[in-house]
């Protein structure tokens, strides 16, 4: 191995859930991180570690808020990006720091014509679990269609070994604008043939079996879990049953986190009755806390969630078994696998107006925590712990992967 150091640059998506995963690769190897610009100014305090450079969407003041709609920030993005970044790349090799490889996010991946041009490796970081990626790479060959049409009860997903249902897919409503984002998820695999890496945020025993079906298509190495995550937003006849629900689950204490700019959701009183008739003991609510932290605590008896999969990675990583209540996109199919494959968690279920009612949280709730299937459960979600602790080890399958990636990019260049 040669003491040359090897440089990536780093390019995510605008979004907090995005650019948290790719953050991994700053503890093993030198990274520039490019957000945009307009990003830049929201974003969350990063390691003075890592180096930051910016490139442009073609809206810095607002980003994607800016625009008319999502059609015209991609578009524009893709045009006035691919510019911004040939331009840093040229300007860090003016610096005497040159990069030797383009780390995207799969949701850009006019990236990938870039760093060819300049005869720079590629690697695609899709931050999302295996199995839905290859459910969105075989929307883009044709073979199922989402949404899913009223009538197909059960979908058969090559690299499955099982069907799944309707409810279990990534979720889109019939509008313009959910189709632009399905066919932005869609167009990841668009020049996929091209990259020389495709990095993926889980870990190979949690999916082994997708994961061995899509490595014969594309060069995948599990790197993950990388953490951490986001929260998804609620509408308010959702956040009142989630209130009550949580504050009728018998003798079950709770820590809610409800944003400052979510709060007006919550039922009239609320807050004032929870204090009146808990004693202050029965459940706490929160604008923020520490996530990690909070489930890593030996008091935690689950964790409700709407399965974005930075929690869910969150969650299997600490060991924590899960009261899952997926809304939309990827957050369906997250709550399958957490239900049915690695059997660590219970599902809420949504009603025909596509609410979880409170009944049916409590539910969950009381089965996870007090109940004999609930022993088997919490079982299994410590055994996913262990394992994922083990893979980020030395030695582990996903540290061998980012070693293999590091030496391969420390001994080209």
């Amino acid at each position: 191995m040669t003491s040359h150091k090897a440089h990536c640059l780093i390019l995510p998506f605008p979004l907090q859930g995005h650019i948290n995963p790719m953050l991994q690769f700053s503890k093993r190897i030198k990274i520039t991180i490019a957000p945009t610009k307009s990003f830049l100014k929201n974003m969350n305090e990063l390691s003075t570690s890592v180096s930051i450079e910016t490139i442009s969407d073609g809206y810095d003041d607002g980003g994607i808020y800016q625009t008319e709609n999502f059609l015209a920030y991609t578009t524009r993005f893709k045009e006035v990006g691919s510019d911004t970044l040939a331009q840093l790349i040229q300007k860090l090799a003016n610096s005497g720091c040159p990069v030797n490889c383009i780390v995207y996010d799969p949701f850009l991946p006019w990236a990938v014509e870039v760093a060819k041009n300049f005869g720079l490796i590629s690697a695609a970081f899709f931050t999302q679990n295996c199995a839905v990626d290859n459910i969105y790479y075989h929307v883009h060959k044709g073979v199922i269609k989402l949404p899913p049409t009223q009538n197909e009860e059960e979908i058969l997903i090559p690299g499955f070994s099982s069907t799944i249902e309707a409810s279990d897919v990534p979720t889109f409503v019939i509008n313009p604008e959910a189709e632009r984002i399905l066919e932005m998820l869609v167009n990841q695999f668009s020049n996929l043939d091209k990259v020389d890496w495709v990095l993926i945020n889980s870990f190979y025993e949690l999916e082994k079996e997708v994961i061995d079906y899509m490595s014969k298509i594309y060069p995948i190495k599990p790197i993950g879990p990388t953490i951490p995550s986001i929260i998804t937003n609620l509408e308010a006849e959702q956040m009142l049953e989630l209130a009550w629900g949580l504050k009728n689950s018998n003798n079950n204490n709770f820590l809610w986190v409800v944003r400052s700019t979510e709060e007006a959701k919550l039922p009239k009183n609320f807050l004032e009755e929870l204090k009146l008739t808990s004693g202050n003991n029965k459940g706490l609510v929160v604008s923020w806390c520490p996530q990690l932290q909070v489930l890593e605590h030996e008091s935690i008896g689950c964790f409700l969630t709407h399965c974005g999969w930075n929690s869910i990675l969150e969650a299997i990583s600490l060991g924590v078994p899960m009261v899952t209540m997926p809304q939309w996109t990827d957050q369906p199919t997250n709550a399958k696998l957490v239900k049915d494959v690695w059997e660590m968690g219970v599902r809420a279920k949504q009603d025909e107006k596509g609410i979880v009612r409170r009944e049916v949280i409590e539910e969950g709730i009381k089965l996870v925590m007090e109940e004999e299937k609930g022993k088997v459960i919490r079982e299994n979600a410590k055994k996913w712990g262990e394992l994922a602790r083990n893979v980020v080890d030395e030695g582990g399958s996903s540290d061998k992967n980012i070693e293999e990636f590091i030496f391969k990019l420390v001994t080209i260049s």
